[in-house]
Formats: structure tokens, sequence, C-alpha cells
């Protein structure tokens, strides 16, 4: 009898495939802040990623002392699961370049990913990357670091699908709040937040642009914070507006109360994890040939649906099932 075959490697033959990873993102500044956010991720489990905040962390005149605390909290033992990335200084501040030396210095072979704010093309994107890059290349870091890029600024909506193309690149980031801004009056304050912040038409034209372009680049496309602090039922109703009516997958949040309703909105539903994990098993047993699943056909396009639905699912705390998790993930 063959050996099963891996649904990686059935079903993309190649391709490039669309990374799966938490659906939050959460952002913390100051060092106590980001120790607190590393605690969650222990008790919770690794199911949100964390950011330390050099951009608007620290303090004027301090840049460099904070890169460093990011940086070594990064490499430290507290960041047991590997997922605290840095949001460095927008590219054209001084502290930019400093900050990712800093960070390649001291962290860059654990660094989860490294998040730059506010370009204003395509280019000055790739200006930063080229940067990182070759950073690695000098001090013999081996890995691919994922960089996420925020989309704020006229320009980088303009450039989206350049961006999108850039190498390294795994996140797209909407910046609601500096998008809004740099339209000087033309949308109003309302759309900072629910529900302007979905019905305006140029935050609607700007976040599906921006979404599709990140989609069409196998990149997972962010959707920006929710500004209730306290009320899960304000952010989980932005978490799942984001993700069912644009397709975002990942949502930023800035307080710990906001972790768990964006899990809950962004992650399957039960029933279709379960689904998923069924058609799954059956087409491995069908050598991933077409099969019938309660009265349905389905094949290799509905397969590769559920395979992202199956991870996704496991990696916001779903039990899949113990068949599934010893086939797939073993």
């Amino acid at each position: 009898m063959s050996h099963p075959v891996h649904p990686n490697d059935a079903l993309y033959e190649g391709e490039r495939q669309s990374p799966v990873i938490p659906a939050v993102d959460h952002y913390a500044g100051a060092e106590k802040l980001i120790r607190k956010a590393l605690a969650l991720q222990e008790e919770l489990g690794p199911i949100f990623d964390v950011t330390g905040d050099c951009e608007d962390g620290a303090a004027a005149g301090e840049e460099e002392a904070h890169a460093r605390m990011v940086a070594d909290l990064i490499a430290s033992e507290a960041n047991r699961f590997g997922q605290l990335g840095m949001r460095v200084h927008a590219p054209h501040h001084p502290a930019c370049l400093p900050d990712i030396d800093i960070l390649l210095d001291r962290a860059g072979d654990r660094v989860a990913h490294i998040t730059v704010p506010k370009a204003t093309s395509a280019a000055e994107l790739a200006a930063v990357i080229d940067h990182i890059r070759e950073g690695c290349a000098r001090r013999g870091i081996a890995r691919e670091i994922p960089v996420h890029a925020l989309v704020e600024t006229h320009g980088a909506l303009a450039d989206v699908w350049q961006m999108a193309a850039l190498p390294w690149m795994r996140v797209l980031d909407f910046g609601l709040m500096d998008f809004i801004s740099a339209h000087d009056g033309a949308i109003p304050a309302s759309a900072m937040r629910s529900p302007g912040q979905f019905e305006h038409k140029l935050l609607i034209r700007a976040k599906a642009e921006m979404v599709a372009a990140a989609l069409a680049h196998g990149l997972v496309a962010a959707h920006n914070v929710c500004l209730d602090l306290k009320n899960p039922d304000v952010v989980r109703g932005d978490a799942t507006r984001a993700r069912m009516e644009y397709g975002f997958q990942r949502m930023w949040s800035i307080y710990p109360a906001q972790i768990q309703p964006i899990v809950e909105a962004m992650r399957p539903d039960y029933s279709e994890a379960e689904d998923a994990a069924a058609v799954l098993l059956a087409a491995q047993a069908a050598s991933w040939g077409p099969i019938q699943y309660k009265g349905e056909l389905y094949d290799r396009a509905s397969y590769r649906y559920y395979w992202k639905t199956l991870q996704r699912a496991r990696l916001s705390g779903l039990a899949i099932g113990a068949e599934a998790e010893q086939a797939f993930f073993a």
C-alpha cells in the first residue's frame, strides 16, 4: 500500500501557497506591555503574534535604546513561541535603517517579522527590503525574514500591487487612521470607527484594492485596529465584517481584551472545520481524486479551500480531531 500523500504535496505542485499565520497581530510599545503580551501568549497558546512597536513606542531621542529593548526581548526566553516581531520607523525617518541594523545584530535569527509603516511608494518599500536582505547576507543570516507593510498613504495605495510583488513580503496591513488623515478632511472622523469605516466609498475602494493585491500575490491582508478597547462585541463585529465582507484574514489588536474576540471572529466555524477534516481525509484515501461528501462532489479546488480552512482552524486553537491531526500535522 502506498504512503498517503500530504495535501501540501498533492494540491500545489510547486505553486506558491499563501501563508497560514495567526489571525491577530497584537501591538505593544512599552517593555512592560510587550512582556504582558508574551505572558498572555503563554497562557492562551500561540494563537496570536506580537509586534514590538518602535514607531509609536519610542520617545523622541530614545529610538536607539527602544530598538535595543525590543530586539533583546525578541532574542530572549520570554519570546517562547518565536512570534514577536518589530515595527520599525517609517522609511523617511532617520531611525528606520538603524532600527533594522540593531534588530539584525541582536535578534536577526529569531524575529518573527519586520513591519514597515508609511511607505509612500513601492520603490521606497523596496529600498527598505533591500537593506534587510543585504543586512542578512552580511551577517550570515540564512533565513528569509517576513516583511509586513502598512498601506496608509496615497502613494502606497497607488503602488499596492507592486508592493505586494516585492520579495520577502508576507502581509499587507491597512492603516486606517493615517489613511483618513491623508485625505485632509475629505473623509470624516466618524469613519475611523464602525459603521463608517466599512461604508465610506473611499475606504471601501482602498480596503478592497489592498486585499485583492495581497491575495493575488499569496500574501495575507491584515485589517486595522478597532478603537473600542473594552467592548468585545464591538471588536468581534469589526473583525467579522473585515473577514466576511472584505476578505481580511488577520487584524490588529492594541489591547489584550481585543485578542480573543478577533480570534473567534476570524477563525472558521467549528462545523466547517469538521467538514474540512472529513473531506480531506476522504480525499487523501482516494489519492486526491474526486469524492462525494454529503451528496455533493468535491475535487482539488475544494480540497485547497478546505486545507487552508483546516490549518486556520488548528492555528486558532480549534480541535480538529485525532485522525486529521495525525494524518496532516504529526
